[in-house]
């Protein structure tokens, strides 16, 4: 070719999206003992692999959130702790958009970092520590905005706590509509409440979905059914708390439950999450077993999240289930509704 010759103009090629998920996330059948003999199915809905860093229920509700702040640095809240705290980090570090993190606990502003909150720090995330009392007011907007100026993030988008507000549920609801039709009761772990609103809202309307509440308190049911007032304009869907299996509260454990997430671990080969995911496959085991679901009844349940690695280390691509995702259920699959 001479330098006469024409040149075809070359598009450059597009950027990679790096907040872009698999979706929909896998299903995949397990078998549990503990379920078979009530004649129960057991699916898990792998939501742990819809994004190596924005895990499960993170991505769904934080991405419409990022998208609706229209690239202006995110502030968000969250104790020491908070799964959200960390996938909001993780998402400021992935799109070079600045992150602030409140934090519940003024004391822990002179302590070293835990491995949530440093991992928080590597990934760029500015921390806030607040004191406990104004932390249980930062609803409350004079609260709010005292928070905001003090942290000088006036002119951030805030995510609430847990990422729960009306873009999330509707974000949510996509989880909901993945399972249509593929489970009579669909159970998800809650911490505030916005999985579960829009995780009902999507499901056919014979379905039900369950949440296990993660904190004590028995607020949620309220706080649920006010975020699909404010996102829907009424209650949606069959939903139903249970808040028997907290453990003593959020992110806490006992021996006991270690002992049942290192024993599902080693049953079906896949990594349990202790904040949530834990709480959610015990609770599911201790209903069956109190006769809570009658003989022929599928359960789905949302594997919401995954074990984060501590900070030293980088954080690693999912692997994909041990098993093949199930096929589509045919439309004459048996349900008991």
């Amino acid at each position: 070719m001479t330098s006469a010759d024409p040149v075809d103009p070359v598009d450059p090629p597009e950027p990679l999206d790096p907040l872009a998920p698999v979706l929909p996330s896998p299903l995949q059948e397990v078998w549990d003992g503990r379920f078979g003999r009530r004649g129960v199915r057991l699916l898990l809905k792998r939501d742990d692999l819809v994004h190596p860093e924005l895990i499960g229920n993170k991505w769904r509700k934080l991405v419409p959130n990022i998208e609706a702040a229209r690239g202006r640095p995110l502030v968000t809240f969250g104790g020491a702790y908070s799964n959200h705290l960390r996938a909001t980090a993780a998402a400021g570090r992935l799109l070079g958009l600045p992150t602030v993190g409140v934090v519940r606990g003024q004391e822990l502003a002179d302590r070293p970092l835990n491995p949530s909150l440093s991992r928080c720090a590597a990934d760029g995330m500015r921390l806030h520590f607040v004191d406990r009392s104004t932390y249980r007011h930062k609803n409350e907007p004079e609260t709010l905005a005292a928070i905001l100026r003090a942290a000088g993030t006036e002119e951030a988008y805030v995510v609430p706590e847990g990422g729960s507000n009306a873009e999330a549920v509707r974000g949510c609801r996509g989880l909901g509509e993945e399972l249509r039709g593929r489970a009579d009761v669909t159970a998800v772990a809650c911490g505030t409440g916005g999985t579960l609103a829009g995780l009902a809202a999507g499901l056919d309307a014979e379905q039900r979905a369950l949440g296990i509440a993660v904190l004590k308190g028995g607020f949620l049911a309220a706080d649920v059914q006010a975020l699909q007032e404010r996102t829907f304009g009424a209650r949606t869907g069959i939903w139903s708390l249970d808040d028997r299996f907290h453990f003593g509260g959020y992110a806490r454990t006992t021996p006991e439950l270690d002992a049942f997430a290192a024993d599902f671990e080693q049953r079906h080969g896949m990594p349990v999450e202790r904040v949530y995911v834990a709480k959610l496959l015990y609770g599911l085991v201790a209903l069956v077993e109190e006769g809570a679901f009658a003989r022929g009844t599928t359960i789905a349940a949302v594997v919401t999240g995954r074990p984060f690695p501590p900070a030293s280390q980088p954080p690693q691509s999912p692997q994909p289930p041990a098993t093949p995702p199930t096929p589509p259920v045919p439309p004459t699959y048996p349900a008991s509704r």
